[in-house]
């Protein structure tokens, strides 16, 4: 079974970042975790906003990574089913359900970890994580 290098992990979060900043994007924060949901990586551009960014950022890799699924559909979710994402944030604190967090996958299609960004609006995290695991030469797998 393969696992995430540090040096992956800081690949993904330096091409994150550096998307953000090609786009013109407010600062972010990128926090990679491993295949068991722990950080590996965190981080965070210099910039307002950015006490609340990294909680946010590791908890929407944290969902990714803990359910095999991006955070994607986790948005939609909470409005149909309000009750069942309550649940998951009332067992991991660190649950955020809204696009942004990325399970990271292997060329086989295991799961490696995934990778949350957090500064911008939901779509554009979700895009600059996708960008960081593709200079990884990795898949993304939003869940959408």
């Amino acid at each position: 079974m393969a696992k995430l290098t540090l040096a992956q992990a800081e690949t993904i979060a330096e091409a994150a970042l550096a998307k953000g900043a090609e786009l013109a994007l407010a600062p972010l924060t990128g926090a990679v975790v491993d295949d068991g949901a722990h950080l590996k990586l965190l981080k965070r551009q210099d910039g307002p906003g950015a006490a609340m960014r990294p909680r946010i950022a590791i908890g929407k890799a944290f969902a990714a990574a803990g359910l095999g699924i991006g955070t994607r559909p986790w948005e939609e979710r909470a409005r149909q089913r309000p009750l069942l994402v309550q649940g998951f944030m009332g067992l991991a604190d660190q649950f955020v359900a809204v696009p942004g967090g990325v399970v990271i996958r292997d060329g086989g299609g295991e799961i490696l970890g995934a990778v949350g960004v957090s500064g911008d609006s939901s779509d554009a995290d979700e895009q600059c994580a996708v960008a960081g695991i593709e200079a990884a030469g990795l898949t993304a797998d939003t869940g959408g």
